[in-house]
């Protein structure tokens, strides 16, 4: 690392360029102190695992557009086992290679090839959420032990690292709040996605009768939800042997975990809150991508399309009568 750092010196001084490897390894070092832990992680891979290998001896005012180009063509094609990258990962690959090479062109004094190269197009992926009545049937079908973690999860929206990451501290039965404050991604505590991410999530009835009954559970440590040491629980082994169980023993094809705040999202739609409040509820910043997402599920939810409004007219009626 310190011999790369003075190669890059010296390029003050004189030296035009710099071989990707060792720019990369000092990009790198000077960027990571304000990155949060899973982005680090997912960096590492993304150049380490990637773009080193690729372009690692060759200077990076060497890389030109149809290098770049065909490396990503390269990574898009399936490989001799079947398997093919996602779109959206590999414009997570090139996505630091971009930045690099920017960097590199202001110190260097070269014009990026990169520049004007637009990401790939990557298809929404669709969501899949639960009817209420799935809701229902799932908690009924889950091992008692996991009930309260996914009845938390499925009416309050809370992202997995979200609620992996809850603990005790953060929960206030006297105002029924939950307040999302820290996460837990791959085996350590870090900060919220986004700093919109941090909220406090208002607890339903059916929310804040689970929680106190989880108290009697766990209430005695630091976490919320967690293993039989303590510890936070593992995203993986959930899905594994709790999740795609219960859904395969309901009959219902395999979905996401995720789908449990999309869910959330679905249902306070379908009943009518407000979506301003709704986005806070998500840690959305705004009400867009709410009705981006979500919207075209309303009217399968509520079963008849405007059944909210309906319900309001009658309690009016009811109330003047």
């Amino acid at each position: 690392m310190l011999g790369a750092y003075k190669t890059a010196s010296q390029g003050l001084q004189g030296i035009t360029s710099i071989p990707f490897e060792d720019f990369a390894h000092e990009w790198f070092g000077e960027n990571e102190v304000r990155w949060k832990t899973s982005y680090v992680n997912s960096m590492k891979v993304y150049l380490f695992g990637y773009l080193v290998p690729e372009f690692g001896d060759v200077d990076v005012d060497q890389i030109q557009r149809p290098d770049i180009l065909k490396y990503r063509a390269k990574l898009m094609q399936t490989k001799p086992d079947g398997t093919k990258l996602s779109t959206d990962f590999v414009n997570h690959v090139m996505t630091p290679l971009r930045m690099i090479l920017r960097e590199a062109a202001d110190r260097y004094g070269f014009r990026s090839q990169f520049e004007n190269i637009k990401p790939l197009r990557v298809e929404k992926r669709d969501v899949n959420p639960f009817t209420l009545e799935e809701v229902m049937d799932f908690l009924n079908a889950v091992k008692v032990d996991y009930r309260n973690y996914f009845l938390v999860r499925f009416f309050t929206g809370m992202r997995t690292s979200e609620i992996d990451g809850l603990k005790w501290r953060y929960v206030d039965f006297r105002l029924g709040v939950i307040s999302v404050r820290e996460t837990y991604v791959q085996g350590k505590m870090d900060t919220t996605k986004t700093l919109g991410s941090a909220r406090d999530i208002h607890m339903s009835s059916i929310v804040l009768e689970a929680l106190k009954s989880q108290k009697e559970v766990t209430g005695a440590g630091e976490f919320v939800f967690c293993n039989a040491e303590g510890n936070p629980l593992d995203k993986g082994n959930i899905r594994d042997r709790v999740w795609k169980p219960t859904l395969k023993k309901m009959g219902l094809p395999y979905r996401r975990p995720y789908e449990t705040r999309h869910t959330a999202a679905t249902l306070w739609l379908a009943a009518g809150e407000a979506p301003e409040w709704i986005a806070r509820q998500m840690g959305h910043s705004n009400t867009k991508m709410l009705f981006e997402i979500y919207s075209r599920y309303v009217p399968n939810l509520t079963r008849q399309d405007g059944s909210a409004f309906e319900r309001l007219l009658t309690q009016l009626k009811e109330r003047n009568q």
